[in-house]
This record gives structure tokens, sequence and C-alpha cells, in this order.
């Protein structure tokens, strides 16, 4: 007789499941996360975007509620027509020779001023980066001085230095040569906007530069690489998104910057902060203002496009979205 063959079973175990908190736990959580983030969101909200909602409410001549009082005082103040908003005051400013002149000397000093900081933070991150020693760190740390010198102070030694009986033109007198007055000029502008945003991009260019892995220098080296082709195809490349950030956060400060352009700038033309200051408290033209605050803040609307941008890079390529 013979025995039947013993069937045997492999019980498989059964996909595990991701087991869910219960929606009552969720809900907490998603409260408890609202609640901890909702202040913040409140405080931005109040003191920021209300604000800007109300004087662009302003600027389109909605004169009504909080905004009555700034268009009482205010001279040439346009009206809107019940639910019809008023473009008067946005064509007095582009109709204006001394806007027109403003803004183009606000974008010729932020990009040459931009330009200007990137290449200097970018040449003393180069030197720290292929040459380094006692020199690197002098450059580095000199570029870092402005950080802990107060804007004003920078601003009226700036003007001293360069003004009729400063120290070029003492100094060029006894030489028996001539030199310029750049006092009260937009050359010491563009001066004092490079002094001041020197430093936190030196850092932030000079960190991108020193994350460069070495071994890709070196084998673009051991390939037959020259110095500046290696600057251009490995290092500026890899330390791309930190540039773009500096450069972004250098024309956004310069753009917007006011005491270096008030202390060492001519009274016409000049940038539009100063400018925006004149039309509001000189001028007792409100409305006007708030125009060529709106026209800075679309500029750098789309200077801060970029920084997201280079943000979303940089994210995308370390993985984390």
């Amino acid at each position: 007789m013979t025995a039947e063959p013993t069937t045997v079973r492999e019980d498989r175990a059964a996909p595990s499941r991701r087991v869910r908190p219960a929606r009552g736990v969720a809900g907490a959580r998603a409260a408890a996360g609202l609640g901890m983030a909702l202040p913040p969101i409140l405080l931005i909200a109040l003191f920021i975007g209300f604000p800007i909602v109300l004087a662009f409410a302003f600027s389109l001549g909605f004169t009504g509620g909080l905004n009555h009082t700034i268009a009482v005082i205010g001279q040439n103040v346009h009206e809107a027509d019940g639910a019809v908003p008023d473009l008067g005051a946005y064509t007095d400013t582009f109709t204006s020779q001394r806007f027109l002149g403003d803004l183009a000397v606000t974008v010729a000093v932020t990009l040459t001023s931009t330009t200007i900081v990137v290449l200097l933070a970018a040449a003393i991150g180069l030197y720290l980066k292929f040459r380094g020693g006692l020199v690197g760190k002098v450059l580095s740390g000199l570029a870092v001085v402005p950080l802990f010198i107060p804007v004003v102070i920078a601003s009226w030694a700036i003007l001293g230095f360069y003004s009729a009986n400063g120290f070029l033109r003492s100094v060029a007198a006894q030489l028996g040569v001539e030199f310029p007055v750049w006092s009260f000029t937009m050359v010491t502008v563009v001066i004092g906007s490079v002094w001041t945003s020197l430093p936190f991009a030196t850092l932030l260019v000079t960190s991108g530069l020193q994350a460069v892995p070495q071994a890709m220098i070196d084998a673009a080296r051991d390939a037959g690489a020259s110095f500046w082709r290696v600057v251009a195809s490995v290092v500026l490349p890899m330390a791309g998104v930190p540039i773009i950030i500096a450069t972004t956060f250098t024309a956004i400060g310069i753009l917007g910057s006011f005491t270096v352009p008030y202390f060492t700038g001519p009274n016409s033309p000049n940038m539009l902060g100063v400018d925006m200051s004149n039309y509001f408290s000189a001028f007792n033209q409100p409305q006007q203002a708030v125009v060529m605050a709106f026209v800075v803040f679309a500029i750098a609307s789309g200077i801060a496009a970029v920084y997201v941008w280079a943000n979303f890079r940089s994210a995308k390529e370390s993985g984390a979205v």
C-alpha cells in the first residue's frame, strides 16, 4: 500500500498595507500644523500684504476708506469713478521726463554695480579655490569688512574721499594731476553700491566655488585643459546656482537702495528709491510715489523669478523635489 504524497502548502505572506492614521488623528495633525504656520502667515498678511493691496488700490484712484486721509492731504490725486479705476497717476508718472530719467539711471546703476560685485566676488572666490594662502585670506577678509560698517558712515566716507578737497584730489594735486570730482555723481553711487553689496556676494560665491569637487578639476587638468578652460567648463557651471542667487540678491538690494544714492548721488537724476521719497514728502504727490514703488516692485519680481528658478534647480539636483 503506497502512501499518498503529502502536499506541502507554503503560506505566502500577505502584502503589508500601510497603516493610515484615523481621520480624526490626521485632522488633528493638520490642524496643529496649520495652527503653527498661521501666526507668521497672518503677520505677513497684516503688515505686508494688506498695505500692498491698499497702496495698489490707491494708485488706481480708490481713495476711500483707509486711503481717505492721504488722498485729502496729497496733491494731484486722481480719483476713480465708482468701481472704474483711474489710471491718471500712471499716465502722469510714465509721461514725466524726470521719472523716465530716474528709471534709466536706476536700471543702469543696478546692472553696472551688480556686474562689478559679481566679478569681484568671483575673482576672490577663484583665487581662494586655486591659490589660497595668505593673500587669499587677506582678500576674503577685506571683502567682508563693509559688512561691519554702517551704510550711513560708509556713504559719508565715500563722499568725502572723492570730494573736491578729498584724499584722491589732494594726492593728485601734489603730483600735478587734476583728478575729477566724483562726489554727488552716479560714480559714487556705483562705488557705494559695490561697497555695501560685496560682502554678502563674496560669501555666497566663495562658498559655491569651494563646494566644487577638487577631483573634477584634477580630471580636467589631466585631460589637458587650461586654467581658463577649467574655470569656464567645470568650476563656473557647477557653481552656477550660488552665483545666480548672489546675483539676484545683489541686484534686488541695489535696485531698492536709498541710503547710498541719497547721501552720495546728485539731486537729479537719481535712483527711484530717492525719487519716491521726494515725491511722497517734498512734492506731496503720494499717488505718483506709489506708482514708482510698484514699478520697482515689478522689476524686483522679475529678478526674484530668476532666484526662485535657481532655488528650484538646486533642489531638483539635490533630489529634494
